[in-house]
């Protein structure tokens, strides 16, 4: 059911509405690294100030300067790890068009679904990016313990969450927030090896951008396999 998902999903990766999608997260995710980006160095110098004197040295100029060249580097490593998270978090705010374009090709005989507000998307994708950014700097440790195992654990944890945050995204469009969560509970398992398909291509770059839109849509179909069977 799961690989099926995913196929029917890829298959429908050339559809306008996945592609804007996709081009919104990640104009978004560039945008705001680069103003981070721009922020902390700025920050950087002002804190050191143009110039200081020490003793028997004199006066040295161009700290600011110094100080937010030394930051750039340092902020261009973090993005390469912040990118991906970032993105996931920005893009899951415009899913629900990745579900109606899934819903309007392969479930027509459904009605219209109620909409997840603006307000509830944005905490919900805040929420979702720190438990991502916090879970994933926790399991540094374990990826430090268990060098050989890292890849299982990154992951089975990932996998786990995005899971979690997809199958909730396509299930409360059609039957609420508390309902989706018993089914999450329900199916825990399906849901996980789910996420756990998607997590695999957070480790290939570029490939790692799409996996948003590839894991909402794939989760429209588990959903409605999984909330009725004779569906799909």
């Amino acid at each position: 059911m799961i690989l099926d998902a995913a196929f029917r999903a890829i298959g429908q990766m050339g559809d306008r509405r996945f592609q804007g999608v996709l081009l919104r997260g990640i104009g978004l995710t560039v945008t705001l690294l680069v103003a981070v980006i721009w922020l902390v160095m700025w920050a950087a110098g002002w804190l050191v100030g143009d110039s200081i004197t020490l003793p028997w040295i004199g006066t040295l100029t161009w700290l600011d300067n110094a100080a937010s060249l030394a930051a750039l580097p340092v902020m261009l490593l973090l993005s390469v790890f912040l990118m991906v998270p970032v993105a996931s978090a920005i893009t899951s705010l415009f899913l629900d068009d990745v579900a109606q374009a899934v819903e309007d090709r392969h479930y027509p005989h459904l009605g219209p679904a109620t909409p997840v507000s603006f307000a509830d998307g944005l905490g919900d994708s805040l929420g979702f990016l720190g438990t991502l950014v916090l879970a994933n700097m926790v399991a540094l440790v374990l990826y430090l313990i268990f060098a050989p195992l890292a890849p299982f654990i990154f992951w089975a944890l990932n996998g786990f969450l995005l899971g979690r945050e997809y199958f909730t995204l396509a299930a409360m469009r059609r039957v609420g927030r508390t309902e989706a969560r018993r089914l999450r509970r329900r199916h825990l398992l399906t849901i996980w090896a789910g996420g756990v398909l998607m997590a695999v291509p957070l480790t290939v770059p570029l490939v790692n951008l799409i996996v948003p839109v590839l894991g909402a849509a794939t989760f429209t179909h588990v959903f409605h396999r999984l909330h009725d069977p004779r569906r799909g």
